[in-house]
């Protein structure tokens, strides 16, 4: 798993004009081998390989997403260009499955379009997307309690929808046993030091490491289910994005929302929703403290959104013991 696997690529969502784009590139790399977009590159790949939408209004769209940049082409589409290589599988697997998965979910998923290729001195495969409307949930949320049984239904519907043909899980893809994260986990509360409580940390992850591991059957986990993939329109939960994460694993892997998203009354509708054992409560907090804490050293110089983020949920998980 990569630290930077835990972000999202449109956790603020908004526009700039073109002369804007000097000042959306200025943010300090992330990766040391991270690839720069801009506005001319996008139209120059427009122009080469969909001329049909070379002449859109382009519009980069400022995020603390750490793995692509996206950019807004007219008022209904996306453009999605990976910034880094372990990015680059994201846009297939979306291709592949996501029409498979919609017609069982509740929620809107990201539909793609069109698969471009690399080109202009660009290395990477790269795609363009239905634009989809909304905002975060980060604060826009009207009904918390809502949201947690709205949520809960779009996480019991993914669930259920049939495998068949599903790629093997990466050894530390989502839904894998904690085990295999326990040497990455420990080594990210070290590198922290003093910037967060070690010992409370340690002692929340050898609760969740030590918890029954999960003996059922795998199923479609999400993987990813902060609150920057989460699209909220006029207060409600509207859509589900980046699915980079998809996974067949544990179910308790998609229980992260918990100390991500609610809190409280919310909190426990999730996991009466979920219909959530001891066990898989304590994994499921497991995940969101081994992403909270593996993104923690990795971007804590570089992408401050991402640190408050994951700080809040750390935070969250410290006091639900």
């Amino acid at each position: 798993m990569h630290p930077q696997d835990v972000a999202d690529d449109a956790t603020r969502r908004c526009r700039l004009t073109e002369s804007g784009n000097d000042e959306a590139m200025a943010a300090p790399k992330m990766h040391a081998d991270e690839i720069d977009t801009d506005v001319a590159l996008v139209r120059r790949l427009l122009a080469g390989q969909f001329p049909h939408w070379a002449d859109l209004a382009i519009d980069p769209v400022v995020s603390y997403g750490t793995d692509h940049d996206i950019y807004r082409l007219g008022e209904h589409l996306a453009a999605r260009l990976p910034r880094i290589g372990w990015a680059t599988d994201q846009a297939a697997k979306e291709a592949e499955w996501l029409p498979r998965l919609a017609p069982h979910l509740p929620l809107a998923v990201p539909v793609q379009l069109a698969m471009g290729h690399p080109a202009e001195g660009y290395p990477f495969d790269w795609s363009v997307y239905q634009w989809l409307p909304g905002e975060n949930a980060n604060g826009t949320i009207d009904e918390l309690v809502q949201a947690a049984v709205d949520l809960a239904a779009f996480v019991k519907a993914l669930r259920q929808v049939d495998a068949t043909g599903a790629h093997p899980r990466p050894l530390l893809g989502r839904g894998a046993p904690l085990a295999v994260l326990d040497e990455h986990v420990r080594r990210s509360i070290a590198q922290l030091g003093d910037r967060i409580d070690g010992d409370a940390t340690l002692l929340s992850w050898e609760q969740s490491l030590n918890a029954l591991e999960w003996d059922g059957a795998e199923v479609w986990v999400h993987g990813d289910l902060l609150p920057g993939n989460l699209l909220v329109v006029d207060g409600r939960l509207s859509a589900v994005i980046d699915w980079g994460g998809l996974n067949m694993g544990d179910p308790a892997c998609d229980l992260q929302p918990a100390w991500n998203v609610f809190a409280g009354d919310s909190r426990a509708r999730y996991r009466a929703e979920l219909q959530v054992d001891d066990a898989s409560w304590l994994r499921g907090r497991g995940w969101a403290l081994c992403q909270a804490v593996m993104a923690l050293p990795y971007y804590w110089d570089t992408n401050p959104g991402i640190i408050r983020q994951t700080s809040h949920a750390l935070t969250q998980v410290l006091a639900d013991r």
